[in-house]
Order: C-alpha cells, then sequence, then structure tokens
C-alpha cells in the first residue's frame, strides 16, 4: 500500500463490512452476509482509491436491490 488514503478507506469499509457480516448472520440474510465479507476483504486486492470506493457503493446498495 503506497497511498495511506487506501488505508483509511480500508479500515472504514472493514467496519462497515463486519456490521453487514454480523447483521446477515444474525437475520440469516445471505446478500449482507456475503457483502460483509467482500467489504472486508476488497481493501486487500484493490490498490486504487476511487476504484475502491466505487466497489465498495455498489456491493453496499447490493442488499438493498437483491431481496433473496
Amino acid at each position: 500500500m503506497e497511498d495511506s488514503s487506501v488505508l483509511i478507506w480500508g479500515t472504514l469499509l472493514g467496519g462497515l463490512g463486519i456490521g453487514y457480516f454480523i447483521y446477515g448472520r444474525r437475520q440469516k440474510k445471505p446478500v449482507s452476509f456475503f457483502t460483509g465479507i467482500s467489504l472486508f476483504a476488497i481493501p486487500y486486492f484493490i490498490d486504487d482509491v476511487i476504484l475502491l470506493i466505487a466497489v465498495a457503493l455498489v456491493l453496499m446498495i447490493l442488499p438493498f436491490v437483491v431481496k433473496l
């Protein structure tokens, strides 16, 4: 990680991801559960800040769009 903003965004997204993960596990909602896992995993794979934020926004909207 060259940029400190990726580290800050990764920490923020990790916190949100854990929230989605716990909510999905307790409410038995698989879309929220896997969104949470994805949110705290994507900062390890994406180094560009703009792309990281864009992917995270799409993932955060996903549980509201997909109803299982």
